[in-house]
């Protein structure tokens, strides 16, 4: 016989816990744009492999991303509490994985040392 309660609720908490890691994660690279360090990431060079961005496209975002910080209306203060609050919120985002990965291994890890 199956559980339908139980059923809806590993649904409801996956669809919860999705969403905080998501939202958190997006904040945070948010936050992190408007402190003005913009997340420039060169492509990874693997063999045989096709290339999709030039080295000349990465020299202008990265100089795109020097401009707009540079335009930034705000001042220092608020862009280190928008770094702040970004670093806050990828912990929070790490947290909720690591809560996510005990729940589903921390009776095991209990038995298994003990």
């Amino acid at each position: 016989m199956i559980d339908w309660l139980a059923f809806v609720l590993v649904l409801v908490s996956a669809l919860v816990g999705a969403c905080v890691v998501v939202s958190a994660y997006s904040l945070g690279i948010r936050l992190l744009t408007i402190s003005g360090r913009t997340p420039v990431v060169t492509p990874a060079e693997f063999t045989d492999a096709i290339t999709i961005v030039t080295p000349a496209e990465i020299r202008k975002a990265e100089k795109q991303a020097a401009k707009a910080a540079r335009k930034s209306p705000l001042t220092d203060g608020q862009k280190r509490l928008a770094l702040v609050g970004a670093y806050a919120s990828f912990g929070l985002s790490a947290l909720a994985v690591l809560v996510g990965v005990y729940l589903i291994i921390g009776e095991h890890l209990f038995k298994i040392f003990s």
